[in-house]
């Protein structure tokens, strides 16, 4: 044995998997087993082009063995690494030449493995219940064979098939099955990563937060334990950013969003997308609009639907009408529960900003049956805001209450301030509407605390706005929300450039506002416009 296979492998026992990959590139040529540690050295050092031509030199190296089993098991790695960097005919070349390999052999386990690369392709088609059962077959092979990483792969694979159905306990069961194996360390360490990243999408993606902020920390500790981890690593940063949003820790979040970014820069990589609209989405929050204007662009460059931010971000440009039409249109395309679900909050915001009222009401009463049959304590808080956001849109500031402070309760458990702000802020407008002051201004004072506190500086921009009318007032004179909010600003005598710095708006977009406002009030000055808000109740 050579001094340079030496080292390759005593960096691979020590998962240094940069240096591994190094010494087993400098070790010359290398057996089917050392093959193989190169395959996963590479992967997990992020080569992707090497991690599959390693694979595939593996495959060849064991059918000079004889080992047919085996060498369908290299190929299966092979494509499944092809799949993930978006070759798909490679892949479908490989799943096809590892299938004819096995067809006139007995039982092995990798024919178990060989069922996974069609969960995805029922999954493409929109058929999870055919999803479930390759991958509950795969899990059966798995068994018999004693096969620790393909049953918690098959487990992972089914639990997210059950998700998808809308089968959300079935679904957590299985998964939290397939996480015992990943924390007890009982899984190969590509394996660990896959399960790991899977779960975690999942469970965001059906409000299981709790889950995806747990299991979130838990690869964190996972990845800080290999400083030389890269693949997996990546994928940690979205997802620590995601948590770290929620739980307030914007700085951090921006932080990682941001490194993910620059590690996730080509384009080909399927989670750059995912890194930019999370980019996006905090500069977003924070106002830094034509930031976030770039970030969605990339996100989209990259693959990634930059909906529902991109209609949210129109929104705050004061581009209602823009809004709406890419949320109506978003929405309208959107199938299933789950999918819905994402959407259908913004919708409500967009919807009552833009006056349409009833649409608004529609959407959140779909949004509260979506909570009701899946149980998720996360998207019921969701869609109680929607719910109370609503009746103050209506009139109803009674009604608002508690559906508001339900809402407002689950958010103070999960530790979610900025959620938990919003809420606040809208109490404190259903408050003032019963005639409560003492209660409205704790409230906005304890909302103000936290916008400022996480550098929310739209939210403190609308604290200080003088209220606007009920957006459903839209009908009797053609203005927007924005545009009242705006006839509201130029009332109280200031100029365009205060009431844009006010709403963190460019000037240019106050001068096209103040210009609609003029064409659909029929006025042609500003005091013309001043005297009809009065006239017409909308200041005084």
């Amino acid at each position: 044995m050579t001094d340079a296979l030496k080292r390759a492998r005593r960096a691979f026992d020590d998962r240094a998997w940069a240096d591994a990959f190094a010494a087993f590139n400098d070790a010359g040529a290398l057996g089917a087993d050392d093959t193989e540690r190169l395959a996963i050295a590479a992967a997990l050092a992020g080569h992707e082009d090497a991690t599959v031509a390693a694979f595939e030199r593996l495959h060849q190296l064991r059918l000079d063995e004889g080992d047919v089993c085996g060498a369908a098991r290299a190929a299966f790695w092979a494509a499944m690494r092809s799949f993930s960097r978006g070759d798909r005919a490679r892949g479908s070349g490989w799943v096809a030449r590892a299938e004819r390999l096995l067809e006139p052999r007995g039982a092995c386990v990798e024919r178990g493995y060989l069922q996974l690369p069609h969960f995805f392709r029922h999954t493409a088609a929109g058929d999870h219940e055919s999803a479930r059962a390759v991958a509950a077959e795969a899990a059966s092979v798995a068994d018999r064979y004693g096969d620790r990483d393909l049953l918690a792969l098959a487990r992972s694979f089914e639990g997210r098939a059950l998700m998808r159905q809308g089968r959300l306990e079935d679904g957590l069961r299985t998964l939290d099955e397939a996480m015992v194996s990943v924390t007890t360390h009982e899984l190969s360490p590509v394996v660990t990563g896959l399960v790991y990243c899977g779960v975690i999408d999942v469970c965001q993606q059906s409000w299981a937060l709790d889950r995806a902020r747990e299991w979130t920390r838990a690869l964190g500790g996972w990845c800080e334990g290999q400083p030389q981890l890269v693949a997996f690593a990546k994928a940690c940063l979205v997802h620590r950013s995601e948590i770290l949003q929620l739980d307030g820790a914007w700085p951090e979040a921006e932080e990682e969003a941001r490194a993910a970014t620059e590690r996730l820069a080509p384009k080909r990589d399927p989670q750059s997308g995912d890194a930019h609209y999370q980019e996006g989405e905090l500069h977003r929050l924070r106002g830094r609009l034509d930031d976030a204007e770039r970030s969605y662009a990339r996100a989209s460059e990259r693959g990634r639907d930059p909906q529902p931010g991109l209609a949210l971000l129109r929104l705050a440009q004061g581009r209602v009408d823009a809004a709406e039409a890419a949320s109506k249109r978003v929405l309208a395309g959107a199938s299933g529960p789950l999918i819905r679900s994402r959407y259908l909050p913004a919708h409500v915001e967009i919807m009552i900003a833009a006056g349409r009222v009833a649409e608004a009401r529609r959407a959140a009463d779909e949004l509260c049956a979506i909570a009701r049959d899946l149980g998720m304590e996360m998207l019921d808080a969701i869609a109680q805001q929607a719910r109370g956001a609503v009746a103050l849109a209506e009139g109803d500031a009674r009604g608002a209450i508690e559906p508001l402070k339900s809402a407002e309760r689950v958010w103070q458990r999960a530790g979610a301030p900025y959620l938990g702000a919003r809420v606040r802020v809208a109490l404190a407008r259903a408050f003032e509407a019963l005639g409560d002051e003492d209660g409205a201004t704790l409230e906005r004072d304890a909302a103000r605390k936290v916008f400022a506190e996480l550098g929310a500086a739209p939210d403190l921009a609308a604290l200080d706005a003088p209220p606007a009318p009920p957006a459903r007032s839209r009908d009797a004179h053609g203005l927007s929300a924005r545009e009242l909010e705006v006839l509201l600003l130029l009332a109280s005598g200031k100029t365009n450039k205060a009431i844009a710095k006010q709403l963190f708006l460019s000037e240019k977009t106050i001068d096209r506002h103040v210009s609609n406002i003029f064409a659909k009030l029929g006025v042609r000055t500003r005091a013309a416009a001043t005297a009809w808000a009065y006239e017409h109740g909308v200041v005084g």
